[in-house]
């Protein structure tokens, strides 16, 4: 692994190979990269580089960026990018984790914005090396470069056709100037043979036979394991320990006390516990004798936290949004609907728990880290260990998943200072325990709307209240003034044509920390929004399919409210996927009695979805038959990735909706593992269709957006089925009743 504080061309032609030169092409995933010249010099990096492609003479192309993947696909999605402008099989390029430097632009993994954010790049990256190709086989041939065109790896000429594969061209490639990336020649999509085709991912025979390594199956020679005891009540400090018990158990080697703080992660107290297995680590933690002290959020609950909602619902928010007069409209409307929706905390629950190896020596340090974000990692290890940036190497494994929760770094820090206090490689390994009560939890929060329909079934007025516990008010330094803005998202730009809108937040006080959790606040917006506008149709007496697309009217394009820089709201699409998912479902058609269908559409991380879903009720037990996704990504780089991702977020969801709730008791969690935070089995998950839109519009993110459609279409669905409607998740009998 290259590691200098500057890595450029040259660097790569040195060591690219073992015993020649190579082709490199340096680019930027970044927006940023290449801004303003006038900008201060002092905050740019030396090399505006942070991904490369590299070409050798044994016809090998490796892509070398910071991602991470984690079951999203991205190791598959990217190299097909790449190898349709370069003109190889995709199976042909390999790919590397950069050097993880603080000195050059580099990106985490998250947000649905790895393919969206690598299209163009990655395309025009692949265009100069196929350019500078074509050259080099053209002055070898001595003929225009026009006449050559690149195919399979090779480039080709004449008829009778003569052919030079690209290892027989790199040394002469190497040696020409690297054409402007913004101005390169792009292929005509109407010639893409890679993109837009089914394929299969590439790490999937290993995970398939157990030979993928993820951060959990890190070894390095002498490492020891450690767990960690971590107060049960949020924000709680050590009063006093006594480890001697824990010492004596067989394997146990060393237990440390240490507290996290910096960019890592909040002050806490932990104490570790290291041993020559994890099973020796776990059995001495439980032998330690160990008292807290609580602290204030010992006085917090789930029940407590409610009546803050109810409070806080009673009184007029800060104003997010306000177009025309709503609360007027609503005044004096005599047909005028309001409903009270309210979603738990949420774990990510991921399926290889939190942990990190870090060896830390006196002048550099190496982690393996299951992390979205190594460059964050990098600097929390860096702090620890009292080393610059650059001493710190992080290999960034596969993950078992990360839904957001591995963009936090308080477990590399945990690792990072245990490993500085014994002077060995230690493995971090959090339990099921551990990782279900000191999440960062999706946030809590409480909706109250209000509609008003005018004499032709119009809406003539909408108002959303929200309180939550932020999310921006955790991280963001403005803190607890936060504009309540980003506690929406795009829900706060509403597709439904109304001349009175009105959009109020109020800040909840927690202590339970919260962060992005998978598709952040739209899993919230889409959930409310989509079952209000439900309501809204009942009462108007008018099909929910039609009363939405009633309500979007013509095709147009909505500015992000908020987020005018961001792509506008494109109705035409919204409506596209809307309509889509009706036809494939059968909208329309009669089912028989105890069966309901639902529907509900979302506009999120710039993408289009919509689902159909099916309910059946029997004996008063609910079940979810059958979904039926539309989504509009974009141009779709793996349709089977996405339909992959689209039924992963699907079940996410499905969980969020039967059974994801975390609750508080004391300041601290009451669920522990899967005994008593229950998961959708495999009798639950319905039977699934994805049906993807061959759109030619740059890609977006589809990792997270099929999850805000799935809890409002199957709640619509049971209202359908039984004329209830669901207000609260998860979904509770008595809701049923």
């Amino acid at each position: 692994m290259v590691n200098s504080s500057v890595v450029n061309r040259r660097d790569f032609l040195k060591t690219g190979t073992a015993g020649g030169v190579a082709l490199v092409i340096g680019f930027s995933l970044s927006a940023h990269a290449f801004a303003d010249q006038a900008q201060d010099q002092e905050k740019k990096p030396p090399n505006p580089f942070d991904a490369w492609v590299r070409i050798t003479p044994d016809n090998r192309v490796t892509l070398i960026l910071g991602k991470s993947e984690m079951g999203q696909g991205i190791m598959t999605a990217l190299p097909m990018i790449l190898a349709e402008e370069l003109c190889v099989d995709w199976k042909q390029v390999k790919v590397e984790q950069a050097p993880t430097n603080p000195k050059i632009y580099e990106h985490g993994t998250g947000g649905s914005g790895s393919v969206a954010g690598s299209w163009l790049p990655l395309r025009r990256a692949g265009a100069a090396g196929r350019e500078m190709l074509i050259t080099a086989a053209a002055q070898k041939w001595e003929v225009p470069p026009e006449t050559c065109k690149a195919e399979n790896g090779q480039v080709v000429h004449g008829n009778p056709k003569r052919y030079l594969s690209y290892g027989e061209l790199v040394e002469s490639a190497a040696k020409l100037p690297i054409p402007n990336l913004n101005t390169v020649p792009l292929k005509n999509s109407d010639d893409f043979t890679v993109v837009g085709r089914d394929t299969r991912r590439f790490e999937a025979r290993d995970k398939a036979t157990g030979a993928a390594k993820f951060g959990i199956d890190s070894r390095p020679s002498g490492m020891l394991f450690a767990v960690v005891a971590r107060c049960p009540v949020f924000g709680g400090k050590l009063a006093s320990f006594d480890a001697t018990k824990a010492k004596a158990v067989p394997g146990v080697r060393d237990v440390v006390q240490f507290k996290t703080e910096g960019r890592g992660a909040s002050i806490t107290d932990g104490i570790a516990v290291l041993a020559d297995n994890s099973w020796a680590a776990i059995q001495g933690r439980k032998a330690l004798a160990v008292k807290w002290e609580e602290g204030a959020a010992a006085n917090e609950s789930t029940a407590e936290l409610h009546k803050q909602f109810l409070a806080n619902a009673a009184k007029p928010g800060k104003v997010v949004r306000n177009d025309g007069d709503a609360d007027s409209v609503l005044a004096s409307n005599p047909k005028k609907i309001e409903a009270a929706y309210e979603l738990p905390f949420a774990p990510h629950v991921t399926m290889e728990p939190m942990n990190c190896t870090v060896d830390i020596r006196p002048d550099s340090a190496e982690a393996w880290v299951p992390t979205q974000a190594p460059q964050w990692a990098q600097g929390v290890i860096a702090e620890a260990a009292k080393l610059p940036p650059e001493k710190v190497i992080v290999h960034t494994t596969l993950m078992g998943g990360g839904f957001g929760r591995r963009y936090q770094a308080d477990f590399v820090m945990e690792a990072a200072q245990v490993a500085k206090a014994v002077g060995k490689p230690v493995m971090i390994l959090w339990t099921r325990e551990d990782d279900m009560q000191h999440d960062f939890y999706r946030p809590a929060s409480y909706h109250k709307l209000q509609g008003a329909l005018d004499a032709n079934g119009n809406l003539a007025a909408w108002k959303h209240f929200q309180t939550s516990t932020s999310i921006a008010a955790k991280w963001s330094q403005k803190g607890a003034d936060d504009s309540g803005l980003d506690e929406f998202g795009t829900g706060a730009t509403v597709p439904y044509t109304t001349p009175n809108l009105r959009i109020e937040y109020t800040l909840a006080e927690s202590s339970v920390p919260r962060a992005w959790w998978r598709s952040v606040e739209h899993s919230s917006s889409g959930f409310v929004m989509e079952s209000f506008v439900d309501e809204l149709a009942a009462a108007a007496g008018q099909d929910p399919l039609a009363f939405r697309m009633k309500l979007m009217g013509g095709d147009r394009k909505i500015p992000r409210f908020g987020g005018e820089k961001e792509p506008p709201l494109d109705t035409a699409r919204l409506k596209g996927v809307l309509q889509l998912a009706a036809e494939k479902a059968g909208w329309g058609q009669p089912l028989p009695k105890g069966q309901g269908r639902g529907i509900a559409t979302f506009y999120s991380f710039n993408s289009y979805t919509a689902a159909v879903a099916e309910v059946s009720m029997k004996n008063g037990s609910l079940k979810l038959d059958r979904l039926v996704y539309a989504v509009d990504c974009g141009r779709p780089i793996n349709p089977d990735g996405i339909r992959a991702q689209v039924e992963s977020a699907a079940i996410y969801g499905l969980s969020a909706a039967l059974h994801d709730a975390i609750t508080i008791n004391g300041g601290r969690v009451e669920q522990s593992n899967f005994h008593d935070y229950q998961m959708p089995r495999m009798n639950e998950t319905p039977k699934t269709e994805v049906h993807v839109v061959m759109s030619k519009e740059e890609p977006t993110g589809i990792g997270e957006p099929g999850l805000p459609v799935v809890a409002p279409a199957m709640c619509n669905a049971i209202f359908a089925a039984t004329g209830k409607r669901i207000r609260r998740l998860p979904i509770r009998t008595e809701d049923l009743a």
